[in-house]
């Protein structure tokens, strides 16, 4: 992580004390109060923070929505983004299946082909389990029973004696050069350590999560990754992150209707 993300994650973790003045996050980080002005006009575009007089406030953290109803919305957008990230896999590879219902539609494009499969998404492991090529291994751990997903240090022991090709992760948000946001602490660690154990990373997000910063627990992501999102994503929300070096696919717009 660079210096400036770290120094502005530090001053999110300063605001979310009760610390909320120019001035005192500035004595705080022995930097200017022009430094700390400048990264909060970043974190207030990111919709990280809001701006008050003198200082800023976190933004207004969205409640964490059920597997169920997140399933129902922008249903065609997420199957667009599941076939096209069913694409970028290969017969033989091992891939890692993270939790939700974008990764989870295309945990259901997978049962037929010949793969390894890593993955806590409770919802695919009878989709998956009856896959006659599939190598299916699971992922030990408390449920959080809003996301049907595996969290915790169980999760986090297995993980690490695995590696696989390729990681697809979910996420509540996705700001470019921040990462990816989602409700708990335990989330965003599991979603670390996946990006850090495989070869290629691929991030399923639809266009409404593109810049969003819903929620408090955020997850860095390594150096190269790439982006799975739908046709209705524009182009200036796709900017950001192909500036920053992401490699973004748009699932084709025929394949949403």
């Amino acid at each position: 992580m660079s210096r400036t993300r770290l120094r502005r994650e530090h001053i999110l973790a300063l605001i979310r004390g009760g610390e909320e003045d120019v001035e005192v996050l500035a004595r705080q980080l022995d930097v200017s109060p022009s430094t700390i002005r400048r990264d909060l006009a970043v974190m207030r575009d990111e919709g990280a923070v809001m701006r008050t007089y003198g200082g800023a406030v976190l933004a207004q953290i969205q409640p964490e929505e059920a597997l169920a109803t997140r399933e129902t919305e922008n249903r065609a957008a997420k199957e667009a983004i599941a076939r096209a990230a069913a694409a970028l896999i290969a017969d033989g590879d091992s891939v890692l299946l993270d939790a939700g219902s974008t990764v989870g539609a295309l945990g259901h494009l997978l049962s037929s082909r010949r793969l390894t499969v890593v993955t806590g998404n409770l919802p695919l492991l009878p989709v998956l389990a009856h896959g006659p090529a599939i190598e299916l291994i699971v992922l030990g751990g408390a449920v959080r029973s809003t996301s049907m997903g595996v969290v915790g240090p169980l999760a986090e022991q297995t993980l690490r004696r695995i590696t696989v090709d390729k990681a697809f992760l979910g996420c509540d948000g996705l700001v470019a050069g921040r990462g990816l946001c989602e409700a708990s602490a335990q989330q965003t660690a599991l979603k670390e350590l996946m990006a850090e154990q495989a070869a290629e990373v691929f991030v399923l997000a639809d266009a409404t999560k593109l810049g969003r910063a819903s929620q408090p627990y955020w997850a860095p992501l390594p150096r190269h990754w790439s982006l799975v999102t739908d046709a209705v994503a524009t182009d200036d929300q796709i900017a950001p992150f192909a500036r920053s070096g992401v490699r973004v696919i748009r699932a084709p717009r025929g394949d949403a209707n």
